[in-house]
């Protein structure tokens, strides 16, 4: 791995344990052995190197969720496989680091937020026509509206005047969401095996 590409991995390890604000350029560079002159030869600022690890982070989990839907058997088993996929990211998360985020680094919360909006609903608008196809979804359904309802429900859990950190999970409401969702769009035959599957969201 190059200098460039650890800075930017030990940079969102670091911030994903304690948060964007809390951490500086120095503690980063500790955190490589290198000095924080060679970290201001990759990156002008922080706010760079910030920019800079989001769009590293989106593009993974693009990649990710590729892998999730190519591997996964049915529209229920792609469904859990990626709630799995941002729950596990949620728990790793510092609660700090979306408050950093959107506080901050607006800009970037930005970005993460219309990434979030595109990609999401073309995934989920995508599941809904499969497991209509598939049988395990109810016919009539609206993948558009439903897809759209969805990412909208997503965006909620993650403002702090309806959900304030030190009330609420953010994986928790996540876990709650997906539930929400699955149960109101499943067909008799989709219920039952997506009550198979359900317990595969808190075996994390």
């Amino acid at each position: 791995m190059d200098t460039k590409a650890e800075i930017l991995d030990q940079t969102f390890a670091l911030t994903m344990k304690y948060g964007i604000k809390s951490v500086s350029m120095d503690d980063i560079a500790r955190q490589i052995g290198i000095s924080k002159k060679t970290i201001y030869q990759h990156f002008d600022n922080k706010k760079a190197l910030v920019q800079e690890m989001v769009q590293m982070q989106i593009s993974q989990d693009e990649a990710d969720i590729a892998v999730i839907i190519a591997e996964s058997k049915d529209a229920i088993d792609e469904m859990v496989g990626i709630a799995r996929h941002i729950l596990s990211f949620l728990r790793a998360m510092s609660p700090s680091l979306m408050y950093d985020m959107q506080k901050y680094y607006a800009k970037e919360w930005q970005m993460v937020d219309m990434h979030h909006r595109s990609f999401l609903y073309g995934i989920v608008k995508s599941n809904i026509e499969r497991g209509k196809s598939e049988g395990y979804y109810l016919q009539e359904i609206n993948a558009d509206v439903l897809a759209r309802l969805y990412g909208n429900m997503c965006q909620c859990i993650t403002d702090e005047e309806y959900f304030p950190l030190r009330d609420y999970s953010k994986s928790d409401l996540y876990a709650d969401l997906v539930s929400y969702h699955m149960r109101g769009i499943v067909s008799p035959k989709g219920l039952e095996l997506f009550t198979t599957q359900q317990n595969r969201l808190t075996q994390l």
